[in-house]
Protein backbone atom coordinates (compact mmCIF):
# COMPACT_ATOMS: atom_id res chain seq x y z
CA UNK A 1 0.00 0.00 0.00
CA UNK A 2 1.00 3.89 -0.76
CA UNK A 3 3.10 5.27 2.51
CA UNK A 4 1.11 8.45 3.00
CA UNK A 5 4.84 9.76 4.08
CA UNK A 6 5.95 9.05 0.95
CA UNK A 7 4.25 11.40 -1.07
CA UNK A 8 2.14 14.34 -0.21
CA UNK A 9 -1.38 14.24 -1.18
CA UNK A 10 -0.56 16.29 -4.16
CA UNK A 11 2.03 15.05 -5.51
CA UNK A 12 0.24 11.42 -5.41
CA UNK A 13 -2.55 12.94 -7.08
CA UNK A 14 -0.18 14.04 -10.33
CA UNK A 15 1.54 10.58 -10.19
CA UNK A 16 -2.14 8.69 -10.19
CA UNK A 17 -3.09 10.89 -12.72
CA UNK A 18 -0.55 10.03 -14.72
CA UNK A 19 -0.42 6.39 -14.62
CA UNK A 20 -4.33 6.74 -15.48
CA UNK A 21 -3.29 8.64 -18.48
CA UNK A 22 -0.41 6.17 -19.46
CA UNK A 23 -2.68 3.19 -18.44
CA UNK A 24 -5.40 4.14 -20.98
CA UNK A 25 -2.60 4.50 -23.67
CA UNK A 26 -1.27 1.06 -23.27
CA UNK A 27 -4.81 -0.73 -22.88
CA UNK A 28 -5.50 1.08 -26.36
CA UNK A 29 -2.56 0.14 -27.74
CA UNK A 30 -2.81 -3.62 -26.82
CA UNK A 31 -6.58 -4.35 -28.25
CA UNK A 32 -5.75 -1.94 -31.73
CA UNK A 33 -2.78 -3.36 -32.98
CA UNK A 34 -1.03 -5.49 -29.81
CA UNK A 35 2.31 -5.47 -28.04
CA UNK A 36 5.59 -7.35 -29.39
CA UNK A 37 4.38 -10.69 -30.46
CA UNK A 38 1.08 -10.71 -28.85
CA UNK A 39 -1.87 -9.55 -31.15
CA UNK A 40 -4.50 -6.89 -31.20
CA UNK A 41 -7.64 -7.74 -29.21
CA UNK A 42 -9.93 -8.36 -31.69
CA UNK A 43 -7.65 -10.40 -34.51
CA UNK A 44 -6.36 -12.58 -31.76
CA UNK A 45 -10.14 -13.08 -30.90
CA UNK A 46 -11.43 -13.73 -33.99
CA UNK A 47 -8.33 -16.37 -35.09
CA UNK A 48 -9.69 -18.47 -32.18
CA UNK A 49 -13.32 -18.46 -32.98
CA UNK A 50 -11.74 -19.54 -36.39
CA UNK A 51 -9.83 -21.99 -35.35
CA UNK A 52 -13.79 -23.24 -33.41
CA UNK A 53 -15.43 -22.67 -36.15
CA UNK A 54 -13.40 -23.84 -39.20
CA UNK A 55 -15.08 -24.18 -42.06
CA UNK A 56 -17.92 -22.36 -40.81
CA UNK A 57 -16.06 -19.55 -40.18
CA UNK A 58 -17.07 -15.73 -41.79
CA UNK A 59 -14.63 -13.09 -41.02
CA UNK A 60 -15.55 -9.88 -38.98
CA UNK A 61 -14.51 -6.63 -40.95
CA UNK A 62 -16.46 -4.66 -37.76
CA UNK A 63 -15.53 -3.16 -34.89
CA UNK A 64 -18.51 -5.08 -33.32
CA UNK A 65 -19.11 -8.74 -33.85
CA UNK A 66 -22.93 -9.98 -33.69
CA UNK A 67 -23.18 -13.31 -31.99
CA UNK A 68 -26.32 -15.25 -34.10
CA UNK A 69 -28.23 -17.21 -32.29
CA UNK A 70 -26.27 -20.65 -33.19
CA UNK A 71 -22.78 -19.10 -32.25
CA UNK A 72 -23.22 -19.23 -28.69
CA UNK A 73 -21.73 -22.21 -28.17
CA UNK A 74 -18.73 -21.23 -30.38
CA UNK A 75 -18.27 -18.04 -28.87
CA UNK A 76 -18.05 -19.37 -25.43
CA UNK A 77 -15.48 -22.51 -26.81
CA UNK A 78 -13.51 -19.54 -28.15
CA UNK A 79 -13.67 -17.70 -24.91
CA UNK A 80 -12.37 -21.00 -23.09
CA UNK A 81 -9.06 -21.10 -24.99
CA UNK A 82 -8.81 -17.14 -24.84
CA UNK A 83 -8.43 -17.24 -20.95
CA UNK A 84 -6.74 -20.85 -20.99
CA UNK A 85 -3.96 -18.82 -23.14
CA UNK A 86 -4.05 -15.66 -21.19
CA UNK A 87 -3.52 -18.06 -17.73
CA UNK A 88 -0.82 -19.50 -19.59
CA UNK A 89 1.18 -16.59 -20.33
CA UNK A 90 1.05 -15.05 -17.21
CA UNK A 91 2.33 -18.14 -15.20
CA UNK A 92 5.62 -18.30 -18.09
CA UNK A 93 8.48 -16.55 -16.96
CA UNK A 94 9.98 -14.09 -19.30
CA UNK A 95 6.94 -13.08 -20.87
CA UNK A 96 7.32 -9.23 -21.02
CA UNK A 97 10.91 -9.21 -22.26
CA UNK A 98 9.62 -8.39 -25.53
CA UNK A 99 7.84 -5.35 -24.73
CA UNK A 100 10.93 -3.25 -24.22
CA UNK A 101 10.31 0.13 -25.69
CA UNK A 102 6.90 -0.52 -26.65
CA UNK A 103 5.73 3.24 -24.78
CA UNK A 104 7.80 6.19 -24.09
CA UNK A 105 6.37 8.39 -21.78
CA UNK A 106 7.29 10.68 -18.96
CA UNK A 107 5.54 8.10 -16.51
CA UNK A 108 6.16 4.36 -16.67
CA UNK A 109 4.35 1.54 -15.25
CA UNK A 110 6.94 -1.07 -13.53
CA UNK A 111 7.36 -4.30 -16.35
CA UNK A 112 5.81 -6.86 -13.93
CA UNK A 113 2.87 -4.37 -13.47
CA UNK A 114 2.60 -3.91 -17.41
CA UNK A 115 3.19 -7.22 -18.23
CA UNK A 116 0.18 -8.64 -16.04
CA UNK A 117 -1.54 -5.72 -17.18
CA UNK A 118 -1.19 -6.17 -20.94
CA UNK A 119 -2.31 -9.69 -20.26
CA UNK A 120 -5.62 -8.85 -18.68
CA UNK A 121 -6.14 -5.92 -20.54
CA UNK A 122 -6.14 -8.16 -23.81
CA UNK A 123 -8.07 -10.93 -22.52
CA UNK A 124 -10.80 -8.47 -21.16
CA UNK A 125 -11.09 -6.89 -24.51
CA UNK A 126 -11.28 -9.97 -26.53
CA UNK A 127 -13.95 -11.61 -24.62
CA UNK A 128 -16.17 -8.17 -24.70
CA UNK A 129 -15.14 -8.18 -28.86
CA UNK A 130 -16.28 -11.37 -28.95
CA UNK A 131 -19.96 -10.92 -26.94
CA UNK A 132 -20.78 -7.91 -29.25
CA UNK A 133 -19.17 -5.11 -27.41
CA UNK A 134 -17.29 -2.32 -29.46
CA UNK A 135 -13.54 -2.10 -27.56
CA UNK A 136 -12.48 0.70 -29.77
CA UNK A 137 -16.25 2.87 -27.68
CA UNK A 138 -14.58 4.53 -24.98
CA UNK A 139 -17.03 3.07 -22.44
CA UNK A 140 -16.50 -0.53 -23.33
CA UNK A 141 -12.16 0.82 -23.08
CA UNK A 142 -13.50 2.28 -19.42
CA UNK A 143 -14.76 -1.27 -18.27
CA UNK A 144 -11.97 -3.60 -20.03
CA UNK A 145 -9.37 -1.25 -17.53
CA UNK A 146 -11.51 -1.29 -14.62
CA UNK A 147 -11.34 -5.56 -15.20
CA UNK A 148 -7.88 -5.71 -15.98
CA UNK A 149 -6.59 -3.77 -12.67
CA UNK A 150 -8.06 -6.82 -10.71
CA UNK A 151 -11.47 -5.07 -9.97
CA UNK A 152 -14.49 -7.33 -9.14
CA UNK A 153 -17.97 -6.45 -9.89
CA UNK A 154 -18.81 -4.81 -6.26
CA UNK A 155 -15.92 -2.49 -6.91
CA UNK A 156 -16.34 -1.92 -10.29
CA UNK A 157 -20.09 -0.72 -9.75
CA UNK A 158 -18.82 1.11 -6.71
CA UNK A 159 -16.22 3.03 -8.89
CA UNK A 160 -18.96 3.56 -12.04
CA UNK A 161 -21.14 5.18 -9.33
CA UNK A 162 -23.97 2.83 -8.97
CA UNK A 163 -25.74 0.10 -6.51
CA UNK A 164 -26.99 -1.81 -9.09
CA UNK A 165 -25.79 -5.56 -9.60
CA UNK A 166 -22.91 -6.95 -11.85
CA UNK A 167 -25.46 -7.79 -14.84
CA UNK A 168 -26.16 -4.06 -15.40
CA UNK A 169 -22.91 -2.42 -14.51
CA UNK A 170 -22.07 -2.09 -18.82
CA UNK A 171 -25.17 -0.78 -19.15
CA UNK A 172 -25.36 2.11 -15.91
CA UNK A 173 -21.68 2.54 -17.69
CA UNK A 174 -22.50 3.25 -21.21
CA UNK A 175 -25.46 5.58 -20.23
CA UNK A 176 -22.38 8.20 -18.59
CA UNK A 177 -21.03 10.94 -20.59
CA UNK A 178 -17.45 11.10 -21.74
CA UNK A 179 -16.55 13.68 -19.28
CA UNK A 180 -17.52 11.04 -16.61
CA UNK A 181 -15.54 8.70 -18.27
CA UNK A 182 -12.79 10.63 -18.06
CA UNK A 183 -12.63 10.95 -14.39
CA UNK A 184 -13.80 6.96 -13.58
CA UNK A 185 -10.48 7.10 -15.85
CA UNK A 186 -8.61 9.26 -12.94
CA UNK A 187 -9.85 6.68 -9.91
CA UNK A 188 -8.59 3.78 -11.97
CA UNK A 189 -4.82 5.70 -11.29
CA UNK A 190 -5.23 5.85 -7.45
CA UNK A 191 -6.65 2.22 -7.38
CA UNK A 192 -3.40 0.71 -9.55
CA UNK A 193 -1.46 3.09 -7.07
CA UNK A 194 -2.87 1.98 -3.89
CA UNK A 195 -2.69 -1.66 -5.25
CA UNK A 196 0.62 -1.71 -6.12
CA UNK A 197 2.01 1.95 -4.86
CA UNK A 198 5.39 1.34 -2.89
CA UNK A 199 7.69 4.25 -1.72
CA UNK A 200 9.77 2.33 -4.34
CA UNK A 201 7.43 1.88 -6.97
CA UNK A 202 6.44 5.35 -7.24
CA UNK A 203 9.74 6.72 -7.21
CA UNK A 204 10.42 4.56 -10.48
CA UNK A 205 7.30 5.93 -11.83
CA UNK A 206 7.47 9.44 -11.38
CA UNK A 207 11.03 9.41 -12.89
CA UNK A 208 9.94 7.26 -15.99
CA UNK A 209 12.27 4.77 -16.56
CA UNK A 210 11.92 3.06 -19.43
CA UNK A 211 9.87 -0.44 -20.15
CA UNK A 212 13.07 -2.65 -20.68
CA UNK A 213 11.39 -5.98 -19.87
CA UNK A 214 10.65 -7.66 -16.83
CA UNK A 215 9.25 -11.05 -15.97
CA UNK A 216 5.10 -11.96 -15.12
CA UNK A 217 5.27 -13.62 -11.74
CA UNK A 218 4.21 -17.20 -11.85
CA UNK A 219 1.20 -18.65 -9.90
CA UNK A 220 0.40 -15.52 -8.64
CA UNK A 221 0.18 -13.99 -11.96
CA UNK A 222 -1.65 -17.35 -13.49
CA UNK A 223 -4.27 -17.47 -10.57
CA UNK A 224 -5.35 -13.69 -11.07
CA UNK A 225 -5.76 -13.95 -14.92
CA UNK A 226 -8.13 -16.69 -14.60
CA UNK A 227 -10.08 -14.65 -12.04
CA UNK A 228 -9.92 -11.48 -14.29
CA UNK A 229 -11.28 -14.05 -16.88
CA UNK A 230 -14.40 -14.77 -14.78
CA UNK A 231 -15.19 -11.01 -14.36
CA UNK A 232 -14.60 -10.02 -17.75
CA UNK A 233 -17.39 -12.74 -18.45
CA UNK A 234 -19.83 -11.20 -15.54
CA UNK A 235 -19.08 -7.35 -16.92
CA UNK A 236 -19.33 -8.01 -20.61
CA UNK A 237 -22.68 -10.14 -20.42
CA UNK A 238 -24.25 -11.45 -23.99
CA UNK A 239 -27.37 -8.81 -24.36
Amino acid sequence: MVDAAVLDPEDSTTTAEKVSDQLQKMVGKVIDSGVGPLAGSIKWAEDRLARVQGSRYEPNNESTRTVGEDEHEDIEKAIRRLVLESVEAAGVNGFVTGLGGFIAMPVTIPANIAGALVINARLAAAIAYLRGYDPSDPHVRTMVTLVAVGSNAQQIAKTIGIKAGEKIAMNALKKLPVAVIRQINKKVGFMLVAKYGTKRSLVTLAKGVPLVGGVVGGGVDATVTSVIGRTARVMFPVD
